[in-house]
C-alpha cells in the first residue's frame, strides 16, 4: 500500500507540476507584446499569433488544472484515508491486544503463586479477580482486532479499486474536454501556423543568401578601410559631426611617473561622453562634455592623442585615437558638443554653418586685400615671420563692426601670437615682451636673485585662476571693449582655419601690483603684467569663458613709443570672474595709491610742524640764554658794590638764612 501511495502521489505531482507549466508558458506568451527587443521591430502578426497561442494554452492549463483537482478527490482521497485511517487502526489494535495479553498473562502466573498451607481468603479473592478481569479483557481486545482483520480484508479492496476508478474517471473527463476545445478553427488556425512558418524559413534562406553577397561585396569596397591610418584624400575629414562612436585607448595614472592605456569603446550621448569596455552590457558615463574644453596634446610614447578638461578644470583625461582622421573628427565633434549644437533640430548643418563661417572669418576679401596693398609703399617687402597672419581676419564683416572700424580697431598684417613666450626666448627678434619685465629672465628654478622680497608678497589681493592661453595681438586701440571681442573673433578663426587646438595651461595670479602666468607644474613665472599697463578687460558677449585685456607696452611694432597688445585666455567657466578680480585689484591699487598721497601729505605737514617746533624751541633757548647772562651780571655787580664800601657785619645762622631768602626775592625782582 506505501508503495501505490507513492506511485500515485508521483501521477499527481506530475499533473500539478505540468498544470503549472502550462500556465506559465501561457503567461509568457502573453508578455511577449511587451519585450523590445534590440534587433527586431514591431511584428504585429507575430504579437497576435503568440496572443492566440497563449489562449489556446491557457484553456489546457485549465483543463490541466480541472484534472489535478479531480485526481486529489477520486484517486488520492480514498488511498490516503485507508493509508492513514484504517491500517493505523489496525495497527492500534495489534498494540492493544499485546497490552491485554501480557496482562492476562501476569494474572495467570500470580494466581499460580498461591500457597496451598496458608490459605489467606482475601489475596485469593483479589488474584481471583485480577485473574477475572484480565481475561475478559483479552477476549474482547480479541474479538474487535479479529474483526478489523476480517474488515480490512474488504476495505483493502476498495482502497485499491476507487482510487484506480478515479484516476480512469477523471482522464475520461480530461479527454472529453480536450476533444470539446480542439475544434475545427483551431485545427485551420495550427494549419495555418504550420504553412507560415514554411515560409518564413523560404524567406530566411532567400535573406541569408542576400546578406552572403552583400558581406563579399563590403568586403571588396571596405578594402582601403582595414589600413590603420587611411589616405585622408579618399576618406576626408568630417568636421560636422555632433555624434561620433569608436574605440579608443584611455591613459590612467598607475604611479607618479607610469601609466597604463587602456581600449575601451568610446561614443557620445547628448552632452555627455560614454564608455563601454568589452564585454560590459551597457555603458557607462566616462565626462560631461557641455562647455568642455578639447586640444591636441604631445604624449611620449603615443601618435594622435587629445585631452579633455571638464568645464570646471577638476577632471581631465587624454584619450588616444586610431588614426589621423579619428583624431580630427573626435576633436571636432567634441568642440561642437561643447558648444551645444546638438539641441538644436538640424545639429550637422548648424555644425556645418559655424564651420563654414571660421573658414570665411580667415578667408581675405580681395577689396580689403588691394586696399591693404594699395596703401603699402612700392618695393616694401614684407618681413618674416613665423607666426601666424591675421590679414584674413579682416575678411570678414562682422555684425557688430564695419570694416572701417574694423581698421581703426586691429593693425593690418598683424601677426597672432598662439604661444606663450619662453622667457629664455624673449629676446629673440619678432616677439613681444611684456612691459614690467624689463628684460630680466624668471629664474628658472622659481627662487628670486638677490635675495630681494617678493613683489606681490606685501598684495592684499591674491587670487589664482586656471586659464589657458589662445593668442594675441597688437592692437591700435584700447579703450573700446569691441577691441577685445574683434581679437577673439580673429584668434578663434585663426585657430579654427589652421587646426591649433593646442593651448597652454597655465595660473593666472592676480594681485594689486600686477598679474603673473605661472606655469603649475614648476611654479616659474611665464609672464608678468603690470597691473597699471593693464587698460582694458572684458569677456565674451557669449561665451563666459573667453575673457581678454588690453595691455599697454613700450615699444612694438608701430613708430611711436607706446603700443598696445590684447591678450585672449579661456577659462574654466571664470571669465566674468576674473575681470570681476581684475577691477577689484586696480581699484585696490587706486584707494592704496591715494592713500600712499594723502600719507605723503600728512609727513609733509609734520615736517613742516616740525620744523615749526624746532624754530620755537630754538627761540626759547635763545631767550633762555639771554636771561641766564643777565642774570649773571646782576649777580657779579653786587659783590662789586660791597667791597667799595668796606662795611662788615656778622650775623647768626637765622639772621644769615633771612638775608639769603631776601636776597634771593631782590634777585626774582631784579630778574622780573
Amino acid at each position: 500500500m506505501n508503495q501505490l501511495y507513492q506511485a500515485m502521489h508521483r501521477i499527481y505531482d506530475a499533473q500539478n507540476e505540468l498544470s503549472a507549466a502550462t500556465h506559465l508558458t501561457s503567461k509568457l506568451l502573453k508578455e511577449y507584446e511587451k519585450q523590445r527587443f534590440p534587433l527586431g521591430g514591431d511584428d504585429e502578426v507575430m504579437s497576435s499569433t503568440l496572443q492566440q497561442f497563449s489562449k489556446v494554452i491557457d484553456e489546457l492549463s485549465s483543463c490541466h488544472a480541472v484534472l489535478s483537482t479531480q485526481l486529489a478527490d477520486a484517486m488520492m482521497f480514498p488511498i490516503t484515508q485507508f493509508k492513514e485511517r484504517d491500517l493505523k487502526e489496525i495497527l492500534t489494535l495489534k498494540e492493544v491486544f499485546q497490552i491485554a495479553s501480557n496482562d492476562h498473562d501476569s494474572a495467570i502466573n500470580r494466581y499460580s503463586r498461591l500457597s496451598k498451607k496458608r490459605e489467606n481468603d482475601k489475596v485469593k479473592y483479589e488474584v481471583t479477580e485480577d485473574v477475572y478481569t484480565s481475561r475478559k479483557k483479552q477476549h474482547q481486545t480479541m474479538m474487535h482486532y479479529f474483526c478489523a482483520l476480517n474488515t480490512l480484508q474488504y476495505k483493502k479492496k476498495i482502497a485499491l479499486l476507487e482510487p484506480l476508478l478515479g484516476y480512469m474517471q477523471a482522464q475520461i473527463s480530461f479527454f472529453k474536454m480536450g476533444s470539446e476545445n480542439l475544434n475545427e478553427q483551431l485545427e485551420e488556425f495550427l494549419t495555418n501556423i504550420g504553412t507560415s512558418v514554411q515560409n518564413v524559413r523560404r524567406e530566411m534562406d532567400s535573406d541569408v543568401e542576400t546578406m552572403q553577397q552583400t558581406i563579399e561585396d563590403l568586403e571588396v569596397a571596405s578594402d582601403p578601410l582595414y589600413v590603420p591610418d587611411p589616405d585622408p584624400t579618399k576618406f576626408p575629414v568630417n568636421r560636422n559631426l555632433t555624434r561620433k562612436a569608436g574605440y579608443l585607448n584611455a591613459r590612467n595614472k598607475t604611479g607618479l611617473v607610469s601609466s597604463t592605456w587602456d581600449r575601451q569603446f568610446y561614443f557620445t550621448q547628448g552632452g555627455n561622453l560614454m564608455s563601454q569596455a568589452r564585454g560590459d552590457v551597457a555603458g557607462g558615463l566616462a565626462m560631461d562634455i557641455d562647455n568642455c574644453s578639447v586640444m591636441a596634446v604631445d604624449c611620449e610614447d603615443r601618435r594622435y592623442c587629445f585631452q579633455i578638461t571638464s568645464f570646471d578644470g577638476k577632471k581631465s583625461s587624454i584619450l588616444q585615437a586610431e588614426s589621423k582622421k579619428d583624431h580630427e573628427e573626435w576633436i571636432c565633434t567634441i568642440n561642437n558638443i561643447s558648444k551645444q549644437i546638438y539641441l538644436s533640430e538640424n545639429p550637422e548643418e548648424i555644425a556645418a554653418r559655424v564651420n563654414q563661417s571660421a573658414l570665411e572669418a580667415v578667408t581675405p576679401s580681395p577689396s580689403f586685400q588691394q586696399r591693404h596693398e594699395s596703401l603699402r609703399p612700392v618695393g616694401q617687402s614684407r618681413p618674416p615671420t613665423a607666426r601666424t597672419n591675421s590679414l584674413g581676419s579682416l575678411g570678414s564683416e562682422s555684425t557688430n563692426l564695419t570694416a572701417l572700424s574694423l581698421d581703426s580697431l586691429v593693425a593690418p598684417n598683424t601677426p597672432i601670437q598662439f604661444d606663450i613666450i619662453s622667457p629664455v626666448c624673449e629676446d629673440q627678434p619678432g616677439q613681444v615682451k611684456a612691459s614690467g619685465q624689463g628684460g630680466r629672465r624668471t629664474n628658472p628654478f622659481g627662487e628670486s636673485g638677490g635675495g630681494t622680497k617678493s613683489e606681490t608678497e606685501d598684495s592684499i589681493l591674491h587670487q589664482l585662476f586656471i586659464v589657458r592661453f589662445l593668442g594675441s595681438m597688437e592692437v591700435k586701440s584700447d579703450d573700446n571693449p569691441d577691441v577685445v571681442y574683434e581679437t577673439m573673433r580673429q584668434i578663434l578663426a585663426a585657430r579654427a582655419i589652421h587646426n591649433i587646438f593646442r593651448m597652454t595651461e597655465s595660473h593666472l595670479l592676480v594681485t594689486c601690483d600686477c598679474l603673473k602666468l605661472i606655469d603649475p607644474q614648476t611654479q616659474v613665472t611665464r609672464l608678468t603684467f603690470p597691473l597699471p599697463s593693464v587698460v582694458l578687460y572684458a569677456t565674451h558677449q557669449e561665451n563666459k569663458r573667453l575673457f581678454g585685456f588690453v595691455l599697454r607696452t613700450s615699444g612694438g611694432r608701430s613708430e611711436s613709443n607706446l603700443s598696445s597688445v590684447c591678450y585672449i585666455f579661456e577659462s574654466n567657466n571664470e571669465g566674468e570672474k576674473i575681470c570681476d578680480s581684475v577691477g577689484l585689484a586696480k581699484q585696490i591699487a587706486l584707494h592704496a595709491e591715494l592713500d600712499r598721497k594723502a600719507s605723503e601729505k600728512q609727513k609733509e605737514i609734520e615736517r613742516v610742524k616740525e620744523k615749526q617746533q624746532k624754530e620755537l624751541s630754538k627761540q626759547k633757548q635763545i631767550e633762555k640764554d639771554l636771561e641766564e647772562q643777565s642774570r649773571l651780571i646782576a649777580a657779579s655787580s653786587r659783590p662789586n658794590q660791597a667791597s667799595s664800601e668796606g662795611q662788615f657785619v656778622v650775623l647768626s645762622s637765622s639772621q644769615s638764612e633771612d638775608s639769603d631768602l631776601g636776597e634771593e626775592g631782590k634777585k626774582r625782582e631784579s630778574e622780573a
